[in-house]
């Protein structure tokens, strides 16, 4: 049965994140289906919501791609996909913990390519939609306490860079929001450190407005930093150097490694 209202996927759906953009979601007539671990706990929290649940790992390939199916065959849709499910490395005291640093990137990076990768067919028979990613400040600036969490949304941020050329070329719109530290589970470990300090952290419902924004009007390819007090603002991003040419002039990339768009 296809859905009357726009359908949007939430992965990590019943977490601080996700609920405070189910309820943005739903009182806007978007049918928004959570997707998570499942437990009860998460299937009473979408219930409460009035939102579809389905279980998912996002780290498990064959997952992903089988969740967007039961959303299709359930709603007919799918517009948006909000890649949003994260977990963090702040538990380690080892100067390097590989397997913790593997365990983040497989949540963090490897998820948002694999929900990338289900969701692009549907959005496709779908005529076009978006994907917004959540990503952090720390992609952008690395943090020394947890280099797992940083280089994991480092990558995201720079995959959603690279893919938003070619799929901006079939109408698929690709974003990235930044939030700095947020009041949720994540930061449970050093909590009493902020609270210490009187460091100010957001609401989830700021970076879910920030996250709704990126869907409705986000630039392909902005990375939207959002930080208390100042809202949601995209990041600028500098240039490298170009190569020059025997005479100094700037050389022209080969059109080969020129993004779709562009060619």
């Amino acid at each position: 049965m296809t859905s009357p209202s726009p359908v949007a996927l939430v992965t990590g759906g019943t977490g601080g994140f996700g609920r405070a953009l189910a309820v943005l979601l739903r009182d806007r007539g978007v049918t928004a289906v959570l997707a998570d671990l499942d437990g009860e706990r998460a299937r009473a929290t979408a219930a409460d919501l009035g939102c579809p649940f389905v279980a998912l790992d996002v780290t498990d390939r064959a997952a992903n791609r089988a969740v967007v199916e039961q959303v299709e065959a359930d709603h007919g849709r799918l517009d948006a996909v909000f890649l949003n499910a994260g977990i963090a490395g702040f538990d380690s005291d080892q100067l390097l913990d590989v397997d913790g640093f593997l365990r983040v990137l497989d949540v963090d990076l490897l998820g948002v390519v694999y929900g990338t990768s289900a969701a692009l067919p549907a959005l496709q028979r779908a005529g076009g939609g978006a994907i917004v990613v959540t990503a952090s400040l720390a992609g952008l600036s690395p943090m020394a306490t947890d280099p797992g969490y940083s280089v994991a949304k480092g990558g995201a941020v720079a995959f959603v860079r690279s893919m938003a050329p070619r799929l901006a070329a079939e109408g698929i719109r690709i974003t990235a929001v930044c939030p700095g530290f947020a009041d949720t589970a994540i930061i449970d470990p050093i909590r009493a450190a902020f609270e210490e300090a009187g460091f100010p952290v957001l609401r989830a419902e700021e970076v879910a407005e920030a996250m709704l924004a990126a869907w409705t009007s986000g630039e392909p390819g902005a990375a939207y930093v959002v930080q208390p007090g100042i809202g949601a603002v995209p990041y600028a991003f500098k240039g490298v150097p170009s190569a020059r040419t025997a005479t100094g002039e700037t050389a022209a990339v080969p059109q080969a490694l020129r993004p779709p768009t562009m060619r």
